[in-house]
């Protein structure tokens, strides 16, 4: 978690994702790259003609007064000897970010999170959804500001499928290591998907023996459904983060359908951390 990205449109959500990314960097002694992205409208000139002058006025005025909030921002909550770069892009919100990424070489996204009406509400519509789905490096939503110190139980729900899933484990290993947090495996058994405990424990300690997991707990939760099953257990033993691993053309969790992982950011308050697991 050294260099961190927080794309940011100021809202409460995002400041709240700020303040969060500053107690990682802070920990870390990394850096946040606070990013703000403005999607402009098509533009009315072509590659022959030169840009507007009104447009060239209109965007130097946006990236002023995104400078502006930027530097009220980080006069505010950041330490002094935190590094914070600033950038305002103009673009497609999900394309300009992923080139930032990758451009930058960071490691982390944190983004803010309305939760109300689901992922589709973060910071920027519909483009959050997809920089999760398809998003290199692990990204963390937060819908209210915790302090990072105070993570120290993170659920794991998990489908013991361990195909492909070495990359995955690795992430979340390391995830647990830097808050000294407890794992809590968590298979949510389903009448659909139903399995006897005495068989789901089994695979559980084997699953976590295989990946050399050492700071936790296996756990079988009945519920009748997997998003419901995950939040009242993530509730029961008073969760400070979910991890959930993801297929990038199935949304948020690998395992689960539909809009079941943006349910689950909907209707819990702690951090939710996703990855995207290789193909």
């Amino acid at each position: 978690m050294k260099k961190i990205l927080v794309p940011c449109d100021f809202s409460e959500q995002a400041v709240s994702a700020f303040r969060f990314a500053i107690d990682l960097a802070a920990q870390s002694k990394g850096e946040i790259h606070l990013v703000n992205v403005i999607e402009v409208p098509v533009m009315h000139d072509t590659v022959l003609m030169p840009v507007m002058a009104f447009e060239e006025a209109l965007f130097k005025e946006l990236r002023e007064k995104a400078e502006k909030q930027f530097k009220k921002m980080i006069e505010k909550h950041v330490p002094e000897k935190l590094k914070v770069k600033t950038r305002v892009i103009f673009g497609p919100v999900s394309r300009m970010l992923a080139d930032y990424i990758k451009e930058n070489k960071l490691d982390l996204v944190v983004m803010g999170t309305k939760g109300a009406s689901g992922v589709r509400e973060v910071f920027i519509g519909s483009n959050a959804e997809k920089m999760v789905r398809n998003s290199a490096v692990p990204v963390i939503a937060v819908k209210k500001y915790v302090k990072a110190e105070s993570i120290k139980n993170i659920v794991f729900p998990n489908t013991l499928n361990t195909e492909r899933q070495e990359d995955l484990i690795t992430k979340v290993k390391a995830l647990q290591h830097f808050f000294k947090a407890t794992l809590h495996i968590v298979w949510i058994n389903t009448p659909t998907n139903f399995t006897r405990d005495t068989v789901t424990y089994k695979r559980l300690q084997a699953f976590a023996k295989r990946f050399m997991l050492k700071n936790f707990t296996v756990n079988v939760f009945n519920d009748p459904y997997e998003e419901s099953g995950t939040i009242n257990f993530a509730n029961e033993i008073g969760a400070d983060m979910i991890a959930m691993g993801t297929h990038g053309r199935k949304g948020l969790a690998h395992f689960f359908s539909g809009s079941v992982a943006e349910d689950i950011v909907n209707h819990v308050d702690c951090p939710i951390w996703t990855y995207t697991i290789k193909k």
